[in-house]
């Protein structure tokens, strides 16, 4: 059981999984630098922010959460290293990078794990767990009882790109925007029908949206399926969708 919880990153994930993990756990949260500090600081109540890796040295468990990039994880996992005890747990938030990958790049693919949480963190209950083979059965453990002190679902999945949910929702996703491009539909007719004619709680328009256009394309070239020309269009007009306040739809002041 992890006593003490640290959180790379100051992002949507990381500062979504420290609101919620706060209520179990004494949460420490790393932020790159003073400005990510304080806006971390004004999402998060119940968690201490910090600028120093070192201050995660007293943590059992710490779950990195930076930008979906090999190199600036593998720069992470090194300093890491040098400021963690060999019991400690490092997960990865990654979907689309390999975990045995990452795992060897820790330096202890024993205690690695990936644990894929979804936005927002505190209503999304699956949790979607991936482990190297050289995973120690402790390790898959701490992952598990993690998620259901969190009150999450885990799921073991396989080590692939896109793992289960990303591997199937994201070719949907862009098939609803060819349609756009194909056809003279609003973005507000597509998602109408999702909604109400399959059930869903947020059209795909919307969804790439609340997701990040700029998130959605990395993802999809790191599954091998097509990014549409109006995903990179808007893209490059910087409508990065809901936090830029504009992408297939507008959202005013942010």
């Amino acid at each position: 059981m992890a006593h003490s919880l640290g959180i790379v990153g100051s992002g949507a994930i990381a500062c979504g999984l420290a609101r919620t993990a706060a209520e179990h756990h004494e949460v420490v949260v790393w932020a790159r630098s003073e400005r990510s500090a304080e806006r971390a600081e004004e999402n998060v109540d119940d968690a201490r922010v910090v600028t120093d890796l070192a201050e995660l040295a007293g943590c059992d468990l710490v779950v990195e959460a930076v930008a979906e990039d090999g190199e600036v994880k593998r720069d992470i996992y090194r300093r890491l290293g040098e400021v963690l005890p060999a019991e400690a747990v490092i997960a990865t938030t990654t979907s689309s990078l390999s975990v045995a990958d990452l795992a060897e790049a820790s330096g202890r693919p024993d205690r690695f794990g990936a644990l894929h949480v979804f936005n927002p963190v505190e209503k999304m209950k699956l949790v979607e767990l991936s482990f190297p083979e050289a995973a120690s059965e402790e390790t898959r453990r701490a992952l598990l009882d993690l998620c259901e002190r969190l009150e999450k679902t885990g799921i073991e999945v396989p080590d692939s790109a896109g793992f289960v949910v990303n591997r199937l929702l994201f070719p949907y996703l862009f098939d609803a925007v060819r349609m756009l491009e194909r056809n003279s539909i609003e973005p507000e007719a597509i998602d109408t029908c999702m909604k109400l004619g399959a059930g869903h709680p947020m059209g795909p328009l919307a969804l790439l949206d609340f997701i990040g256009l700029d998130v959605a394309a990395a993802i999809g070239e790191s599954i091998g399926e097509d990014v549409p020309e109006r995903v990179r269009e808007l893209i490059a007009e910087g409508k990065l969708g809901k936090k830029a306040g504009a992408g297939f739809y507008e959202y005013g002041e942010r």
